[in-house]
């Protein structure tokens, strides 16, 4: 009986290694494939990349969302926005073999499902749905509630919910529209005081959406908690406006807390408890930046990256201590970056161009599983423009 409990005993333990060995690996193991889109006015398509094991990029395949992009208004010139055309982070979004993406020009969001041999292989399912809204911009998706949520940033400012259906697609969950009386437009004139982010929090049991303020014009921005359980999406959100904060824009939640991650366009990032009232843990200052907008966390160094789209580097942060670890000068003659996806060893930050159109979208790839970090390559994929938006990946 004895040596049975020892035999048993050794084979759990070695279970145990082999599944710590096999997480860790996930961890290091490079994207499938990651994706951002066109955001096109005439048409708008999901670009995917391939992703080699050393996590460089080669061309994929673009597959039609089957709605429009559009750009925002920009407030300083009047004119259309770009790059950072829709002022907002995650544009789309990847869960597991689900994907989802907004289309601004046609009040739309699209369902794809990504194919299990080949993850550039996109294919519709159902049609774009209304997003209960004007002008979407920022999309997430809840792999246990089998939701995907949408913010619009329009004249009809808010949030909306659909069901996840393998066959019919999108559809629109009852009572789960909420809205943000922003008094925006459609294009709306941004960047400030428009919608940032839509995201879940670590355990998925409340979707999140940053509205960022005015400062010029004390209008403070806000965070809203949306409940969810089991697939059901609250009917009333709570809002506050934790103290030092005015321009929050990307975000994302710090495993195993209740705590998330937040640039700020005013002066950098802020770790923010989400608990209770939400609170300021750190403040990050970052001393020379522009407009920090973008950030994703790393499985591998449990750090987040912040990027800025009027400079070519790259910020790293422990948001657990507030401490920047690393601000690196890619020098890859980008003039800035929009939004971000970590998997791997690798970050993955798309710049769409120069303003003036000249310079095209390119992707850098950046080496972190060291300090300081190394630029590996920036990809030009064919096309795309000072439109794009979003990043996500196939992991």
């Amino acid at each position: 009986m004895r040596s049975l409990i020892y035999v048993l005993s050794i084979l759990a333990t070695a279970s145990a290694v082999v599944q710590a060995l096999n997480a860790a690996k996930k961890k290091g193991a490079a994207p499938k494939a990651i994706y951002f889109m066109t955001n096109d006015a005439a048409e708008n398509s999901i670009v995917a990349l391939k992703v080699g094991q050393d996590g460089t990029l080669s061309d994929g395949s673009r597959t039609m969302t089957g709605g429009k992009g559009a750009s925002g208004v920009d407030g300083n010139s009047s004119m259309p926005a770009g790059p950072d055309a829709l002022f907002s982070q995650s544009a789309l979004k990847v869960e597991g073999n689900w994907m989802v993406a907004v289309n601004p020009g046609s009040n739309t969001m699209t369902l794809m499902s990504i194919d299990t041999k080949d993850p550039t292989k996109l294919t519709m399912v159902g049609q774009p749905v209304n997003t209960m809204g004007e002008f979407p911009v920022t999309a997430a998706i809840s792999r246990k509630n089998k939701i995907a949520c949408v913010g619009n940033s329009g004249a009809r400012a808010g949030v909306a919910c659909f069901d996840i259906h393998f066959r019919k697609g999108l559809i629109p969950l009852a009572k789960s529209q909420i809205v943000f009386p922003i008094n925006q437009t459609t294009p709306p004139v941004g960047p400030t005081n428009t919608v940032s982010h839509v995201f879940f929090n670590q355990d998925e049991s409340m979707l999140l959406t940053t509205v960022k303020g005015d400062p010029m014009k004390n209008n403070t921005g806000f965070l809203s908690m949306l409940p969810v359980q089991k697939g059901s999406v609250g009917t009333q959100d709570t809002r506050s406006s934790p103290p030092g904060t005015a321009v929050l824009f990307g975000s994302t939640p710090i495993p195993g807390s209740k705590d998330i991650f937040a640039t700020d366009a005013s002066f950098g990032a802020a770790t923010i408890s989400t608990e209770g009232t939400p609170a300021v843990i750190h403040n990050v200052k970052i001393e020379g930046q522009k407009a920090t907008c973008w950030a994703a966390m790393s499985a591998m160094t449990k750090t987040a990256f912040v990027t800025d789209t009027a400079q070519d580097n790259l910020v790293e942060v422990d948001p657990r201590s507030g401490e920047i670890l690393q601000n690196t000068q890619l020098m890859r003659g980008n003039p800035g970056y929009v939004d971000l996806v970590v998997g791997g060893k690798s970050v993955y930050a798309l710049s769409p161009g120069s303003k003036d159109g000249m310079r095209k979208a390119y992707v850098a790839v950046v080496d972190v599983s060291s300090r300081p970090a190394k630029p590996v390559q920036n990809f030009q994929p064919e096309g795309p423009g000072r439109s794009s938006m979003g990043m996500t990946a196939s992991m």
